[in-house]
């Protein structure tokens, strides 16, 4: 999860279309169509390319973009989290005394290993050391751990997120889908305990 959420200037493009998408703190919004764009919001209606919203933009800079079409024509913007880039990560020793001491999210045994949630671990922020939190990190057995790596590595080959309904969830993921965009959140193996308790609230 970042810390903070980036500004942009107020009543530029990417500020226009942050206060239509309203994403969340990691980073993904809901589905923002085209008819969406009217009033002050105008300004947004895409030309060719889609000028506010390409990768190498400000916003494309930022966030994971996903610009649906319906033929050649966009249909829809949607943000899929904040965008990473790869950097080695190593786990601060007080985070690391503290994870061995829990139980694995996942089969609740004692004896595990510190995992980075993030399965591709390519956000520069944790390089930071004065960034690092206890959240970046879950504590999983040897056993569950190995499942981990070999679905990320599936991930990575394929850009297709592990689907939870598999396990017998009722739902694939809990943010974005099964495409990968940028981010791992809302993926089971990102997070079990977090995607187990968002699969819960939709039973009660």
């Amino acid at each position: 999860m970042t810390d903070a959420r980036p500004s942009f200037r107020k009543g530029s493009k990417a500020a226009l279309f942050l206060e239509l998408a309203q994403p969340d703190e990691q980073g993904f919004s809901r589905k923002v169509y085209v008819k969406d764009f009217i009033g002050e919001y105008a300004v947004l209606r895409l030309g060719n390319g889609g000028d506010w919203c390409r990768d190498d933009g400000p916003l494309g800079k930022t966030y994971n973009i996903e610009r649906h079409k319906t033929g050649n024509a966009i249909d829809y913007v949607q943000l899929h989290g904040y965008k990473k880039n790869p950097i080695a990560k190593p786990i601060p020793s007080k985070i690391r005394d503290e994870i061995i001491q829990g139980h694995c999210v996942v089969l609740c045994t004692s004896k595990v290993e510190v995992d980075h949630k993030d399965g591709r671990r390519d956000d520069p922020r944790l390089a930071d050391a004065s960034r690092v939190t206890l959240e970046d990190f879950q504590p999983l057995s040897k056993a569950a751990n190995a499942a981990k790596r070999q679905h990320c590595k599936a991930c990575r080959a394929s850009d297709r997120r592990f689907d939870a309904r598999r396990l017998g969830f009722s739902k694939g993921h809990v943010r974005g889908d099964e495409v990968y965009r940028g981010s791992c959140v809302g993926c089971y193996w990102h997070d079990p305990y977090f995607f187990c308790q968002e699969i819960g609230k939709g039973t009660n």
